[in-house]
């Protein structure tokens, strides 16, 4: 199999997370884009710093090394910030190399430019890491829902204040207090004006809009407010009144042209976005056909963004070898792909409800039973009924399971004399587990 290889521009949290992709999926990722992806080369502040994972990656500190290296396929760009990362990106493209970038900031205030400098030297900017990290977004916008007219999109694309306006509305804390806690737990920059401002949201919302409606990248157009102004008092009134306060990015059509703003906003407690907390992002679109389509996930970190970027390589090896979409993902069949399981070997927690007689001994029987298969009890709960019923209800939830073993447990327990009817059974999952 042909290679398709890459040259980072960067290695820090996002090019570390690209090696170990690379490293643990390799094999998955080579098959669905037609070709092993490796990374040649790297271009670092340190190239005598030793960096596990990257002992096969030639080091530099030489920006234009890496962009030159006739081994390097495609360029990625991994450094943040605007002005060397634009000219390094310039540099890529009058190369007539491909890049893929994360950054949002370049994109939101030079992607015009970029975009069309690459179109003249016929290669391309690949972006999707750009907007809330692992959740392929901008693949839904510009792919999925090509067939609709997009009304509005509205979310969460920040992870920083959604952690701390979650953080304030549990616990009560100032702002001041929770922006503390979230640079110590490295939510939060040194720095945090960019994600407490709004203008990384701003600079995420500018290529969404831009991508929905067809506009021009506008961030100066962008209305953007911080949260600094929240305070525990504001968080307390809204929950009082049926409501969350999230920092919300907001782009809505309307017959004049497009709202496009960052600020924090009142929330009906019900809505989804409303219950989408700490650092995870959410983004709900509205358009004519599809209507509403919702994303959810990870906004940042290393394997979360490496992924979007993954994503857009898989794309060029793709296309670099006339290879099309697989029907199902795959350039060929797997060599030992996994099998279907039976339901029997479906595991999970399960919800117990049973009708017992109201006698000594029954808890003891019904326990006894689910250890006898092994089934630990997460809580047990027995309902009292109006005399003169001499029956009573039992709640059992247990710790998860093979389906086999509970539906032995259950028809064991259905068997015990003082159990008057069958064994209402409901499956459990954690998915944050």
């Amino acid at each position: 199999m042909n290679e398709l290889k890459l040259g980072l521009l960067g290695l820090g949290t996002v090019g570390g997370g690209v090696l170990t992709l690379l490293e643990r999926n390799g094999d998955a990722i080579a098959n669905r884009a037609g070709l092993r992806i490796r990374v040649v080369a790297a271009a670092v502040r340190d190239a005598a710093k030793a960096r596990p994972g990257a002992e096969d990656v030639r080091l530099t500190t030489s920006i234009d090394e890496v962009i030159d290296d006739p081994d390097v396929d495609v360029v990625l760009e991994l450094m943040g910030g605007t002005d060397a990362a634009k000219t390094a990106v310039e540099r890529a493209i009058r190369a007539g190399k491909p890049v893929v970038t994360a950054n949002k900031a370049l994109i939101a205030l030079h992607g015009q430019t970029l975009f069309e400098q690459a179109k003249a030297q016929g290669t391309t900017v690949s972006y999707e890491a750009a907007v809330a990290g692992g959740i392929p977004l901008i693949k839904a916008l510009r792919e999925g829902l090509t067939a609709n007219k997009i009304h509005s999109i509205a979310g969460i694309i920040n992870g920083t204040c959604n952690y701390i306006l979650t953080e304030m509305s549990q616990t009560g804390a100032a702002f001041d207090t929770v922006l503390a806690d979230a640079q110590r737990l490295g939510y939060a920059e040194a720095d945090p004006t960019f994600d407490v401002g709004g203008i990384d949201a701003a600079h995420k919302l500018t290529i969404l809009a831009s991508i929905a409606f067809g506009i021009p990248l506008s961030f100066d157009q962008v209305t953007t407010d911080g949260i600094g102004s929240v305070t525990a008092e504001d968080l307390t009134y809204a929950r009082e009144l049926g409501y969350r306060i999230k920092p919300l990015a907001i782009a809505r059509r309307q017959s004049k042209g497009v709202e496009l703003r960052v600020h924090p906003t009142l929330v009906p407690e019900k809505d989804l976005l409303a219950n989408v907390n700490g650092v995870l992002n959410a983004v709900v679109v509205r358009a004519d056909a599809a209507s509403p389509t919702g994303y959810f996930g990870p906004g940042a970190g290393a394997e979360a963004t490496a992924s979007a970027v993954l994503a857009d390589v898989v794309d060029l090896a793709r296309n670099s070898t006339g290879v099309k979409m697989p029907a199902l993902g795959q350039s060929e069949a797997l060599p030992n792909p996994p099998r279907p399981l039976s339901i029997d070997d479906a595991v999970s927690a399960h919800y117990l409800r049973l009708r017992v007689a109201d006698t000594p001994g029954v808890l003891n029987a019904i326990s006894g039973a689910l250890a006898e298969h092994a089934i630990s009890i997460e809580a047990i709960v027995q309902k009292e009924l109006p005399s003169p019923v001499s029956t009573t209800t039992v709640i059992i939830l247990t710790q998860p399971v093979p389906e086999r073993v509970a539906a032995a447990a259950c028809a064991q327990i259905e068997a015990l004399s003082a159990v008057s009817d069958t064994v209402h059974r409901i499956r459990v999952e954690h998915f944050d587990e």
